[in-house]
């Protein structure tokens, strides 16, 4: 017979926080944690089995006021502390729940990593088995040149010189290309998508690119030779030396038409129709990062 105290953990996922010398967990529905995380869920009684703050969920041992009071501060209400818990907490979910989660972020990765990378040559697009094993290409590279490092790192606290012909630093280490080691459950997919995309371009395992925007501008050619208060502001090397030497040279830092043409990498037609100056070029995605 089982104590009335005593919780079964069936379907229960249990959220703990370690604060003010103490362990705190809430009993949640497996699924609906992962939803209310991600924002599709915002009914808390849908989330949590049992409205309480446990000690131990599994022996039914709840949380004192006193204990409560300490950790979380003696005005603060039994809800706030519920959110705080399941918020900041580590989630504890099985070993299937954890492998569905971490397909289902490689799978977001892969598909957005597919959507915004070309080969260089013929522009086109990869399909995603090929964007997948270029990935796990250097995943295995990046385990297998991880172990010398630390084997490395603990015999000497010194740093070498690179050998390998890599630029080096001003403190004297290697440069090293950004690596891809695999998926984790602990970040947004499209954080990890840029990481991915960036250790792609940089070891290049497929010959891949960012895919670039195409995109049609128009203008009234009646302020493109006006003069912009910032220069062309371009974020292409060599811009900004450019606007720099012409304020030097006492002309103008730049027009609206130059502006416009610095943030394009490629022009595909430019031409005047009527009062209206229309171009359509290729411009590079991060170009207009903030």
């Amino acid at each position: 017979m089982q104590p009335s105290n005593q919780i079964r953990l069936t379907n229960v996922s249990l959220v703990r926080l370690k604060k003010g010398g103490k362990r705190f967990e809430i009993a949640c529905y497996k699924n609906k944690t992962l939803e209310y995380r991600s924002g599709t869920e915002t009914d808390l009684d849908n989330v949590l089995q049992i409205p309480s703050v446990f000690l131990n969920v599994s022996k039914g041992q709840t949380a004192s006021s006193a204990d409560l009071a300490k950790a979380f501060g003696a005005k603060t209400p039994l809800n706030t502390i519920i959110l705080e818990i399941l918020n900041k907490g580590e989630l504890q979910v099985g070993e299937k729940e954890r492998h569905a989660q971490l397909d289902r972020v490689h799978h977001e990765v892969i598909d957005i990593v597919a959507g915004k990378l070309v080969d260089p040559v013929s522009k086109r697009v990869y399909t995603i088995g090929m964007i997948e094993k270029a990935l796990e290409k250097l995943s295995s590279q990046g385990a297998q040149a991880q172990a010398p490092t630390q084997k490395e790192e603990s015999k000497s606290s010194g740093t070498a010189p690179p050998t390998n012909g890599e630029p080096c630093d001003p403190k004297g280490k290697g440069v090293e290309p950004p690596k891809w080691t695999g998926v984790v459950t602990t970040r947004s997919a499209k954080s990890q998508a840029l990481d991915a995309m960036k250790a792609l371009i940089a070891r290049q395992p497929i010959p891949v690119a960012r895919a670039r925007m195409r995109l049609r501008i128009s203008c009234p050619t009646s302020i493109l030779k006006q003069a912009t208060k910032a220069g062309a502001n371009n974020k292409n090397d060599g811009g900004g030396d450019a606007a720099a030497a012409a304020a030097e040279a006492g002309q103008p830092k730049g027009t609206v038409k130059d502006m416009i043409l610095s943030f394009v990498e490629q022009v595909e037609t430019q031409d005047v129709l009527g009062q209206e100056w229309e171009l359509v070029g290729f411009v590079e995605p991060g170009a207009f990062k903030g």
